[in-house]
């Protein structure tokens, strides 16, 4: 399992819509190319230069979704009594609000959409837990106690 990269069914989704994405800016890529080359001496031609350097990140994001997709093994959601990659929990720290997250694999980890790697300090603290656990979760700033309060 360590070379494979664990995908919930969106997740799959997801890294094909936006590798189809990328290699679509392709042709608009290699015309801004084009284009900066024409301008003159590539020695000091800073459009030429911040466009190859672009080329150099679509084409190195593309390289890493497709080994992503490659290795990927998507993980069926059931519904469990214990957390598992796919799980949507509800979370709460002592004395705190309740918190909705999605365990997922490292690959469609996103903590801005509440979405945690099986991988994560906090991930990894949930995988296997049941309703009415008190998982400890080890952070820089300290440790962290989160009762799982449901499972979706």
């Amino acid at each position: 399992m360590q070379n494979d990269t664990l995908l919930t069914p969106e997740g799959l989704e997801a890294l094909r819509t936006e590798l189809e994405e990328l290699q679509s800016k392709r042709p608009a890529m290699a015309a801004k190319i084009k284009s900066a080359r024409e301008l003159g001496d590539l020695k000091e031609n800073a459009e030429y230069h911040a466009a190859k350097e672009e080329q150099g990140f679509l084409e190195t994001r593309i390289k890493v979704i497709e080994n992503q997709l490659r290795t990927a093994k998507v993980v069926e959601v059931t519904s469990s009594d214990r957390v598992t990659v796919g799980s949507t929990v509800v979370v709460r720290e002592a004395g705190g609000p309740e918190e909705t997250w999605t365990v997922t694999g490292t690959a469609e980890a996103d903590p801005l959409e509440n979405k945690v790697s099986y991988e994560s300090p906090i991930g990894s603290a949930l995988m296997d837990a049941s309703v009415g656990d008190t998982v400890e979760v080890q952070l820089p700033r300290g440790t962290m106690h989160l009762e799982l309060v449901k499972i979706d």
